[in-house]
């Protein structure tokens, strides 16, 4: 009998000390940024957006706290198989716990679904479809800086109100495009506009002729661009080239970045309208963060918003993993602590995770100012309204996310 009770204590002693290591707060945390590094998207986040992450990871204070965070980066070349490819890989062999970026809502979806599979966790600053805090909801995405339908709402909607109540849409053919056309004709018809026809062109287009011709043959009032990066930059060259807006046509940027406009310059980009959720020029916070972000950038430039999207996603994400005590490797309850744990950062400000994954914040309809109006480097927009954070988000009672179904 005793030497029974004495071999019970034996495994129990030994059960303890197995135990010890598996209870202790694992304070070990590996973030892949998954986005374009080279081609039409690389300027938008790329390279800029690892400096971010970075930084984010800098302030978040935790490595002075012993914490151990490693920041990995990877190239999806905008297609889906190669960004779930480098993903799974990560998850699987690297043990990575968070994806961030992740430019490319085709690519943005199908990762989103690996990584609820995987119980890890997306961290979506670049992707812009609505769909990934709609019908693709899962308890594993965030996202943070904008979607098709705060685009929709911002510059669609002002637009068509103006006067620009006939639309023809130049469409990048892939996801996103087809989200954020989709989005912007429901805003245009709903304020008593009217969509004329539509052309899809493949990503990363270099010649636009063909579909600037059909767009001006539809005699529409607004020609919207529902593309990104070098195609929306490409189109309004050769639009100007084609005389479109001399001869009466408004180009609608419908996604227009800062460093869109860096590249066009202002004589070719002046006048054009578009909503963002982030300028670098806002207030005294957002010039000290951005700044302290050109002299990280590996091009010197300032940052478009899904970097710092970016910054903000990645910093909310270490808040709530030091709120939960340490790492526990189940990204659904990272992202649950993530909506629970107050937003509240220098460039967004104060905010809810909404139990979709969106976060409520506020966006801008800005212009593009002319050159004469441009006072010093980077000093490209003005103001034109502000849209509530509200406004700006797709309302919970008429969203299909299934987490809200509950």
């Amino acid at each position: 009998m005793q030497t029974s009770m004495a071999r019970h204590a034996a495994v129990l002693v030994a059960l303890a000390g197995l135990a010890t290591p598996a209870l202790a707060q694992d304070k070990t945390v590996k973030i892949g940024v998954l986005n374009d590094m080279s081609s039409l998207y690389a300027d938008i986040g790329g390279a800029n957006s690892v400096a971010a992450i970075r930084m984010a990871v800098q302030d978040s204070g935790l490595l002075a706290k012993g914490w151990k965070i490693d920041v990995l980066s990877g190239d999806h070349q905008n297609k889906p198989d190669i960004g779930t490819n480098i993903a799974r890989q990560w998850i699987d062999n690297e043990k990575v716990d968070a994806i961030a970026d992740t430019p490319n809502s085709g690519v943005a979806l199908a990762v989103s679904n690996l990584v609820r599979e995987k119980n890890a966790v997306l961290l979506n600053s670049g992707a812009a479809t609505a769909d990934l805090t709609g019908k693709a909801c899962t308890p594993n995405t965030v996202s943070f800086t904008y979607d098709t339908y705060m685009l929709a709402n911002g510059t669609g909607k002002a637009l068509t109100k103006a006067g620009g109540d006939t639309w023809f849409f130049l469409t990048s053919d892939y996801a996103f495009g087809h989200a954020l056309e989709r989005d912007t004709a429901a805003v245009v018809t709903a304020n008593g506009g009217k969509v004329l026809g539509g052309v899809k062109h493949p990503i990363n287009s270099s010649d636009f002729s063909s579909f600037l011709l059909q767009a001006q043959a539809s005699k529409a009032k607004v020609i919207g661009l529902a593309n990104a990066g070098g195609d929306t930059t490409n189109a309004i060259k050769q639009a100007a080239e084609f005389g479109v807006v001399s001869g009466g046509q408004k180009l609608a940027a419908l996604l227009l970045f800062i460093t869109d406009v860096h590249s066009l310059g202002l004589k070719t980009a002046q006048g054009l309208s578009f909503t963002e959720s982030f300028y670098w020029d806002m207030n005294d916070k957002t010039r000290e963060w951005s700044k302290r972000f050109a002299k990280e950038s590996p091009k010197g430039m300032m940052p478009s918003m899904t970097v710092a999207g970016n910054y903000a996603m990645v910093l909310h994400y270490l808040k709530a993993m030091e709120t939960l005590g340490g790492n526990p490797h189940d990204g659904a309850k990272v992202v649950a602590k993530m909506k629970e744990v107050p937003t509240d950062d220098a460039l967004f400000g104060k905010g809810p995770l909404r139990a979709d994954g969106r976060r409520l914040i506020p966006a801008y309809l800005f212009e593009v100012k002319k050159p004469e109006e441009s006072k010093y480097p980077w000093d490209y927009y003005k103001l034109v309204a502000t849209i509530s954070p509200d406004d700006a988000a797709k309302p919970l009672e008429s969203s299909d996310c299934p987490l809200l179904k509950k």
